[in-house]
């Protein structure tokens, strides 16, 4: 059962987060509706410090046991920091989806397109919907 999705973030069809941390950057992983569905992580291929990436463009690559998964950008934005735990515990992902398992901290180009992606509660909505 999914964990409920933070109220602090902003939210992508693609099952990805974004929380704005007020000092021009913000942290992006996937939801824990995305980890439940990709079962086991095994591999988090992480993007490279300084990679400009348009919004709906590659992020990262997550691979589970199951299937191997692109992690879309949300907004377009430039990456400055990765997550390195993942590399050698990219499980983390599926037991923390919204905090330790975080995936990179970029600088978005355009703040107000993270105000533009679904709350929590619109989130909540479509994945109600998709279950149906």
């Amino acid at each position: 059962m999914s964990k409920p999705n933070p109220q602090d973030r902003f939210y992508s069809k693609d099952h990805e987060w974004i929380k704005d941390d007020g000092g021009g950057t913000a942290f992006i992983g996937i939801t824990d509706h995305a980890q439940e569905l990709l079962t086991d992580i095994v591999f988090v291929e992480l993007p490279p410090i300084g990679k400009k990436v348009a919004a709906g463009g590659t992020l990262a690559v997550v691979e589970s046991v199951k299937s191997v998964s692109d992690v879309y950008a949300p907004v377009g934005c430039e990456v400055i920091e990765v997550n390195t735990e993942l590399e050698n515990a990219p499980e983390l992902i599926n037991a923390d989806a919204f905090g330790t398992g975080w995936i990179a901290k970029v600088r978005p180009d355009d703040a107000a397109q993270i105000k533009a992606l679904m709350s929590s509660a619109d989130y909540d909505s479509l994945i109600r919907e998709k279950k149906q």
